[in-house]
């Protein structure tokens, strides 16, 4: 299996958009696009299936990775303006970019309007051979992600405290 793409809920596509071009580096492949509810088409058909009777219909534009990883945002017609961390409920909570340019992306991040949650972390502090780090942060809407400066096989490969 390979990393295709990830979807995301997002409360305004315009900044949406800003937000994961400008600030976390994606390009877009197909811009702002609206779809509506309906049982004509393959995808009226298919958008029924996943997302039920009386959606109401959603803005979506698709974006992509600098490796090619696909990141769809959905805007919902009928949505909440924040996504609400439940850490107790089951699912996706977050996704992981990888940069060599910590501090001016968590700027960017700051600048359009997401949120740094944490200080960047070293995973082996002790130990200066192994430099790998941190960050969690949320975009504008409240979706977790974090960035790490390996690849996720360069930070788990050893043993780590």
């Amino acid at each position: 299996m390979k990393m295709n793409h990830v979807g995301l809920m997002v409360g305004d596509m315009d900044k949406a958009v800003e937000f994961y071009t400008k600030a976390l580096g994606l390009r877009v492949v197909m811009g702002n696009t609206k779809v509506q509810e309906e049982r004509k088409t393959a995808i009226g058909k298919m958008c029924i299936a996943v997302f039920g009777e009386g959606f109401k219909g959603f803005n979506i534009a698709h974006l992509v990775t600098t490796d090619g990883i696909g990141v769809e945002l959905f805007e919902m017609v009928d949505r909440q303006d924040r996504h609400v961390v439940d850490f107790t409920r089951l699912g996706i909570f977050h996704f992981c970019l990888q940069t060599d340019d910590f501090e001016g992306a968590i700027a960017r991040t700051e600048q359009y309007g997401g949120k740094v949650r944490m200080d960047i972390m070293r995973y082996h502090p002790e130990d200066d051979s192994k430099p790998a780090k941190m960050v969690y942060l949320e975009d504008p809407f409240g979706n977790l992600f974090e960035f790490y400066s390996h690849t996720y096989e360069e930070t788990y490969a050893s043993d780590y405290e």
